[in-house]
């Protein structure tokens, strides 16, 4: 398991900066969180390096790209075994409506999210990409009405401030 890096409150506000918009620049953050631009830019980097930030991502409307339904996919792998998992997960990886995979415990070995044209695109998917698979025992289609957004990712028991509480 990963270590945990100690973050302070400075830390703590860009990062709810940034992952409400990651396009900030180092002068705005800095304003924003009452630090100087130079030491914004040494804390961002300092993240990345440490491996707290990741990475940048840039969101797409599926519906807008011609895949405006998605659904949870529950996979059931048989046997599963380490020389079946590594090969399935890297099919489901690279096919193009697949745009999350998570590996679970529990009955369903796999939760694959996917966005899909329509519910004749979603059924070709399912019979010719996982139920056509030897290693799937079973799937099982969840549609999603609507998705929203969450907080900022912090640490437990760390609170960012509030747009409201900042200066």
């Amino acid at each position: 398991m990963a270590e945990s890096v100690v973050l302070d409150p400075v830390d703590l506000h860009l990062l709810r900066l940034l992952q409400n918009d990651a396009r900030t620049t180092y002068r705005d953050l800095a304003a924003q969180v009452g630090v100087a631009p130079s030491t914004c830019l040494d804390r961002v980097t300092r993240l990345r390096r440490s491996g707290v930030i990741l990475g940048h991502q840039l969101r797409l409307d599926p519906a807008k790209l011609g895949r405006g339904l998605e659904a949870l996919l529950s996979v059931q792998v048989r046997p599963h075994r380490r020389e079946l998992v590594g090969p399935f997960v890297e099919r489901i990886r690279a096919l193009p409506e697949s745009r999350t995979v998570f590996h679970l415990t529990g009955p369903d070995d796999y939760l694959v999210h996917v966005a899909v044209a329509d519910m004749a695109d979603l059924q070709r998917l399912v019979l010719d990409e996982f139920t056509a698979r030897r290693e799937v025992a079973r799937v099982e289609t969840r549609l999603i009405f609507q998705q929203w957004d969450c907080g900022p990712l912090l640490p437990p028991g760390q609170v960012a401030p509030k747009p409201a509480e900042q200066a």
